[in-house]
């Protein structure tokens, strides 16, 4: 909150201070990042190096372990660094989330987002979701099914007051798409997590639908930050590894101590 509060002495604008400290946190978690993309780029180049010498190995697992992590090796390749940034990123994003909710942020808003409602909370409020006491329905009581049938039954009061809602609904559109492309650069070629592609986006979709416009802002603009760094190492991590040799596919004639 601190943070926040100094950023937007220099902006006038919550919405441009989540978008700096979002530049911010990629600043100092870029070579954790960095590192963790090289290696999760180089692992998929790798994969048709790796099922060569699980057939070569087939019958020696132990020669097969400390071949494969002869050639992570060999590539300066670590199967743990995935793991770093999102360590540090999640401890942000629980912060954030408490800070746009305890603090306040009351209308809040940034290019028609609201920073202080979720996508739940804004439809709600466009239909004019009350209980049967005529008092709003606090928003840590509103489910999926619950907003989705009543804006159902609701169509004229749902489209009458469509930017209460909309804008917040198409950003969180937007990182479902980003984590759609991110998870698809980072599964090309490998079919075991292609499925994954589909299944986050969808998962993180039903997460994302009431968190506050501010947590969702953070994301989509580090998620972007983040394709865009990924399709740079894309690219410059398969240049690199078009000057790897190439493992020959001849089963050992003998063991191999």
């Amino acid at each position: 909150m601190w943070l926040l509060q100094s950023l937007y002495g220099l902006t006038s604008s919550w919405g441009l201070s989540i978008i700096l400290m979002t530049l911010l946190v990629r600043l100092v978690t870029h070579p954790l990042t960095q590192k963790q993309m090289v290696s999760m780029q180089k692992m998929q180049k790798l994969q048709p190096r790796i099922k060569v010498l699980q057939e070569k190995f087939a019958d020696d697992k132990e020669t097969m372990n400390k071949e494969v992590m002869a050639l992570y090796k060999e590539n300066n390749v670590n199967p743990a660094a995935g793991c770093l940034p999102l360590l540090i990123q999640l401890p942000i994003f629980i912060l954030l989330y408490g800070a746009l909710t305890r603090h306040g942020f009351v209308d809040a808003t940034f290019l028609t987002i609201r920073l202080d409602g979720s996508v739940l909370t804004t439809i709600a409020g466009a239909i004019n979701l009350v209980d049967a006491a005529g008092q709003a329905i606090p928003k840590e009581q509103l489910g999926f099914i619950m907003v989705v049938l009543s804006a159902m039954t609701n169509p004229s009061l749902l489209f009458a007051n469509l930017m209460v809602w909309l804008p917040n609904t198409i950003l969180l559109l937007v990182i479902a798409f980003l984590t759609w492309y991110q998870q698809h650069l980072s599964s090309s070629g490998n079919p075991q997590m292609a499925m994954m592609s589909w299944f986050m986006p969808i998962f993180l979709t039903f997460i994302c639908l009431s968190l506050p416009g501010g947590v969702l802002l953070y994301w989509g603009v580090s998620s972007l930050l983040g394709v865009t760094h990924q399709i740079f190492v894309t690219r410059k991590t398969s240049r690199e590894m078009q000057e790897k040799p190439v493992l020959l596919q001849e089963k050992p004639t003998h063991r191999i101590d």
